[in-house]
């Protein structure tokens, strides 16, 4: 009720401002009495002691940037003055959403967007890889491009993981210590750089920028790794370089699976269900430098050389308009000497990868690659 203008239960209007009857206090309450108790009812302060003391204080309080001196200040001073304890150890101040006017999305505006129709068309991890991309401190525009984006990521994570599924289901036990040849190590190397940063990045509460490190990352893993060792995981003669290719796209793929499921739940959480189920995948342990612990791990400079040859391969293929399968005669690596040592241990991938018939070097204090394209035949078309 309004006392202002109700009778309470138990009382009658004519008791309005009479001995033992009833009056409506003018004065206006403070709206943040109860939400600045907020840890506290969440803990059970005072019902629930033994949990209240195994919460309190909590770990992070997430919250937008207008309501700092409110709700965050007033939260602090309460925990304070009731229990002398800051109520979290951290608080993370996001921005708002902004609509295509770049004007804050609210109720009160009517400018609000209901989910349905996103969730619909683009899917829920689409619609939450838009929200990790949203950074701390500021604001973001409701962008379908991003959704897009999100979308086409997870079913490239779908498809990339279907192939590599292929390629082990005949070899349940690989091991990482099957990992043996120069560009695999070079690639692992690649990834516990990513799993180093992305942590470090979570550790600060930046999940936008670790995000963003895993997606590009993720890429190279589809566009150049796995087109490099696709020729060995599938045709390889020799079973250590071949178990080494799928030791390291097993490994690659059970990485990235857990490191995008905070950001895409339920695609990594069915891809995971193929191979490495038994529990789900967000009960499973983040992925930690200490798991690649007795492996010799080279640098990460040979994939980058090989990256740096297939994209000149990719690149005059794609200036004659030729198909990425079409022959390439031969490959000529201009480059100091001290390099062909390295380029001669990811020849055979090259090869393979480009559909070369021979590597050749020639001495040049800077890197030049010529490309010579060959005549295509109906079976190198096939």
């Amino acid at each position: 009720i309004d006392p202002l203008s109700q009778a309470p239960k138990g009382y009658a209007e004519n008791q309005r401002n009479q001995p033992n009857g009833f009056i409506g206090d003018p004065d206006v309450m403070d709206t943040w009495a109860t939400s600045s108790l907020t840890p506290q009812l969440m803990s059970h302060w005072g019902i629930n002691e033994t949990r209240h003391n195994a919460l309190f204080p909590m770990d992070i309080r997430p919250q937008s940037h207008e309501i700092i001196r409110t709700w965050a200040f007033y939260t602090i001073v309460k925990a304070w003055l009731h229990n002398k304890q800051i109520p979290w150890k951290h608080v993370t101040i996001s921005g708002w959403i902004l609509d295509p006017d770049r004007k804050k999305m609210s109720k009160s505006k009517g400018n609000v967007v209901m989910p349905t129709k996103l969730l619909t068309e683009y899917s829920s991890d689409a619609i939450r890889y838009w929200a990790a991309k949203a950074r701390l401190g500021a604001d973001t525009a409701l962008d379908e491009g991003v959704f897009a984006v999100g979308k086409k990521l997870s079913t490239k994570l779908f498809n990339a993981s279907k192939f590599v599924m292929i390629q082990l289901a005949e070899y349940p036990k690989l091991t990482l210590t099957d990992i043996t040849q120069p560009i695999d190590l070079a690639f692992v190397c690649r990834v516990k750089q990513v799993i180093t940063q992305s942590t470090q990045s979570f550790d600060r509460f930046d999940y936008a920028s670790a995000l963003d490190r895993i997606e590009s990352q993720f890429w190279q893993f589809c566009d150049h790794y796995i087109e490099l060792v696709k020729g060995r995981a599938y045709r390889e003669t020799d079973t250590i370089k071949k178990n080494s290719a799928l030791a390291t796209l097993d490994w690659t793929l059970k990485t990235y699976l857990r490191l995008f499921a905070p950001f895409m739940p339920y695609i990594t959480e069915e891809i995971w269900s193929w191979r490495y189920g038994g529990q789900s995948i967000h009960n499973t342990a983040w992925p930690s430098e200490n798991e690649l612990a007795g492996l010799a791990l080279t640098t990460d400079h040979l994939f980058e050389q090989a990256i740096t040859l297939l994209t000149e391969i990719r690149s005059v293929k794609s200036q004659a308009n030729t198909s990425m399968k079409h022959p390439v005669d031969s490959v000529v690596i201009h480059s100091p000497k001290e390099t062909w040592k390295d380029y001669d241990a990811i020849r055979d991938d090259i090869i393979r990868a480009g559909s070369i018939k021979s590597v050749t070097f020639k001495p040049s204090t800077t890197l030049n690659i010529e490309v010579h394209l060959g005549i295509e035949t109906a079976a190198s078309k096939s």
